[in-house]
């Protein structure tokens, strides 16, 4: 996708551009320009589609993306393509399935930009900024639960750790109390309504976002199970990269940041107890090599054009040829939800 945001103030409450984020970064550790085969796992509004194609006359690329709008809002694209480019509506955690119905060949690269696309963030009808007043919706998708589904069902104590957890809310607690009881005089189904009463809960920092930010974060995630989606196309790409393939992924905020490093570092052979318990387990062939030692962010030149860049982190790897490992449990349960008796906030 391009021009997301990490759910903060200028994603949630400022202008929105579409602009395609580290992009210049992006195709540095892809290398699209050596040709071959490629997946882009979150096409948005095409940003990083469009640069793939161009680097190169013969690459080929499939590109996936969940929300109807963006798969029609991309068929100029695939016109342009020559017949290089095609576009699947799909999530991107189902990239396997996706490979293996379209018969792709081992990939020479996959990207991933995760989150929510200013396009999204922009249409008041999909609920998911409180800069418009719309409908509490929030589904990337067209079916499924909308984030109203959630506020006006889900128990005090499961929405305070769907604040907590996803959305890194302190006052958590707090605001899932004042939801609860908000929704016994009447259904909260705006996204004003639900910024307003957040507002109430939570003190707004001068300087910070809007008080209501991380409430919308959590719930995002929550509706659209981004952290399992991140997981399980990271284990899929593992699997159909050939050997030399590069897999390079844009976080928006620390969740992802800690699924996407974690992952790297056990694919590195590295990671698994620590320096007091180191882990007895043996440990597998490494997967892939690091190709960015740290996260790359945006340089200040690209932060004064486009703001939302700001809390981007890029990290990419090297597939090896080295079989794809079982999938790791480690890394699954960073984007899980703990059990309803887990410590909760205030």
């Amino acid at each position: 996708m391009t021009g997301h945001g990490d759910g903060n103030a200028d994603a949630d409450g400022g202008p929105a551009r579409h602009v395609p984020v580290l992009l210049g970064e992006v195709l540095e550790a892809l290398q699209p320009a050596r040709g071959g085969a490629f997946l882009d796992g979150t096409f948005g509004a095409g940003g990083y589609a469009a640069a793939i194609l161009k680097s190169h006359p013969d690459v080929r690329l499939t590109a996936l993306d969940r929300d109807p709008s963006a798969i029609a809002g991309g068929q100029a694209l695939v016109a342009a393509s020559g017949g290089r480019l095609q576009l699947v509506e799909a999530c991107f955690g189902d990239m396997e399935q996706a490979a293996r119905d379209l018969a792709l060949p081992p990939l020479d690269g996959v990207v991933l930009d995760i989150g929510v696309s200013s396009m999204q963030l922009d249409q008041a009808e999909r609920g998911f900024s409180f800069r418009f007043d719309g409908p509490l919706d929030m589904r990337m998708a067209s079916s499924g639960e909308s984030a109203a589904d959630l506020v006006n069902g889900e128990s005090e104590e499961r929405l305070a750790d769907i604040i907590y957890h996803f959305g890194e809310e302190r006052r958590a607690r707090a605001v899932a109390r004042a939801i609860v009881a908000a929704r016994k005089e009447a259904p909260i189904l705006t996204t004003r309504a639900l910024a307003d009463l957040v507002a109430r809960v939570v003190r707004a920092d001068p300087n910070g976002p809007h008080p209501a930010t991380r409430t919308f974060q959590a719930l995002r995630i929550a509706v659209n199970d981004e952290l399992g989606e991140l997981v399980r196309a990271l284990h899929a790409a593992e699997r159909l990269l050939a050997p030399g393939g590069r897999l390079v992924v844009v976080t928006f905020h620390s969740l992802e940041d800690r699924i996407v490093k974690q992952f790297f570092a056990r694919r590195q052979g590295r990671g698994g107890g620590n320096r007091f318990a180191p882990s007895l387990a043996p440990v597998a062939a490494a997967t892939f090599t690091a190709v960015t030692r740290n996260p790359v962010t945006a340089s200040q030149n690209e932060l004064r054009a486009n703001p939302r860049a700001r809390s981007a982190k890029l990290r990419a790897a090297t597939r090896t040829d080295a079989p794809a490992q079982d999938e790791d449990g480690d890394v699954t349960s960073l984007a899980m939800l703990p059990a309803p008796t887990g410590r909760r906030a205030r």
